[in-house]
């Protein structure tokens, strides 16, 4: 071929030694083309008509492509040696380099092995949404440190123990470096055992201002996309060292929680008397409640021998506060949107300087956000409007419309005053 050329391999030794390796290394990559070109379509034709979906994914086209590189790779290895004389530096070097090509596309093939291994168990219905992507990237980068350990060793021609040995003493400098790293690893460990987190679920993190759905759990970062539509990237590691508050497990119970407390003014709590119970009879969802209520309060007086010519604070009474009560737990119980399985009730908390607080404590079926807040706006304001029906008030700071209705009553009352006074003493001053 060189004298076809017109080159004489006679003058220029290395002429034939370099077209040699020409001619070796493209055989070899149109030996690797041709794998590719029959091996990799015949192979996802036989994956393709089996019933089974998982090998689909293991033998996909670029773990096929991977692969047959890599037997390229080892036929480069094994006969572009043969080209060069034995110990000639020209070979040393030229071996090196094919076993660092080598390393390199088995790693690749690993790589992609270890990415289609993890989109099987992504597949998995147990899998669904949990952050495996974290678990996947290091194992590539495992493979990946390998890899570097295998190219350095092979290019300074030591042994990697050597090398490990050296790395050894710069641990610090590489845990410096790879804390991030070494602590999102760590912590997406512990997110997945412990079922922590998942793709897709709802979350809280007021500290960092993050309140959304998780969009991604990466080895490095977990991103959170806010209802606002802003994204907020976290750490890993920040999730497992402080707390967040994870609602997936609210929205699978199909109930959410609606805590209202409203202050009622405490001057406005009293015995309830028969204009009162003549007007709370009327009100439907009362039922039989006045009525038993009022016959266990006689029976208990009459069982103490309190009569009723005795101030009633002697026996059981009935305060409208009460009513209020029962009515509201009535209310809550024929809510549609109530779940009745769950804790409802209706409670009094500690008293305040702002009132009695009387708290609505129940779980509705609407547990999107939107939903959520019209069930609990209309029960806030049927509470609202419902408290006057008692006799029961608000208890609500004086504002500034207050101050000024009552600096006008003050002033109409001194004007009040004052006219008597300047009309008796304009009747003194008259003549007689």
């Amino acid at each position: 071929m060189l004298g076809w050329l017109g080159v004489d391999s006679t003058v220029h030794d290395s002429w034939d030694l370099w077209a040699a390796v020409v001619l070796v290394v493209l055989i070899v990559a149109f030996f690797d083309l041709l794998l590719c070109w029959m091996i990799v379509p015949g192979v996802r034709k036989v994956v393709e008509r089996t019933r089974m979906r998982w090998d689909d994914t293991l033998f996909s086209t670029r773990v096929l492509r991977c692969g047959c590189h890599v037997v390229s790779a080892i036929v480069l290895v094994v006969v572009l040696p043969v080209v060069f004389e034995e110990k000639s530096e020209a070979r040393l070097v030229m071996m090196r380099l094919m076993n660092v090509y080598l390393v390199v596309e088995i790693f690749r093939f690993i790589s992609a092995a270890v990415y289609a291994a993890f989109g099987i168990v992504a597949s998995r219905p147990a899998w669904q949404n949990k952050p495996i992507k974290g678990l996947r990237q290091t194992a590539q980068g495992i493979a990946l440190l390998i890899c570097t350990i295998l190219v350095i060793s092979i290019l300074m021609d030591k042994s990697p123990t050597i090398l490990l040995t050296s790395l050894g003493a710069s641990a610090a400098v590489l845990m410096l470096i790879f804390r991030d790293s070494i602590l999102g690893f760590v912590s997406g460990i512990q997110l997945s055992a412990n079922d922590m987190l998942k793709v897709g679920d709802w979350i809280s993190v007021p500290k960092f201002g993050a309140d959304g759905s998780v969009e991604e759990v990466s080895l490095t970062t977990v991103k959170i996309r806010n209802w606002d539509n802003t994204i907020v990237t976290l750490p890993p590691y920040q999730l497992v060292s402080d707390s967040f508050v994870n609602w997936h497990a609210m929205q699978l119970s199909g109930g959410r929680r609606i805590q209202l407390s409203v202050p009622v003014d405490m001057t406005s709590i009293g015995s309830c008397t028969p204009q009162m119970l003549e007007r709370f009879r009327k009100i439907r969802l009362l039922g039989d409640f006045l009525e038993q209520t009022l016959r266990e309060n006689a029976e208990y007086n009459a069982s103490q021998g309190i009569g009723d010519g005795e101030p009633p604070i002697n026996g059981r009474q009935l305060t409208n506060l009460a009513v209020f009560r029962a009515y509201m737990m009535r209310y809550l119980q024929q809510l549609p949107t109530a779940r009745k399985d769950l804790k409802l009730t209706v409670r009094l908390l500690p008293p305040t300087d702002t009132g009695v607080p009387v708290e609505l404590y129940f779980y509705t079926t609407s547990i999107y956000f939107v939903d959520y807040v019209q069930v609990e706006l209309a029960v806030f304001e049927h509470m609202m409007c419902a408290l006057p029906e008692f006799g029961l008030r608000v208890y609500q700071s004086p504002s500034g419309e207050d101050l000024r209705a009552w600096t006008a009553a003050v002033r109409a009352g001194a004007g009040a005053l004052s006219q008597p006074a300047a009309a008796t003493e304009s009747a003194s001053a008259r003549p007689e």
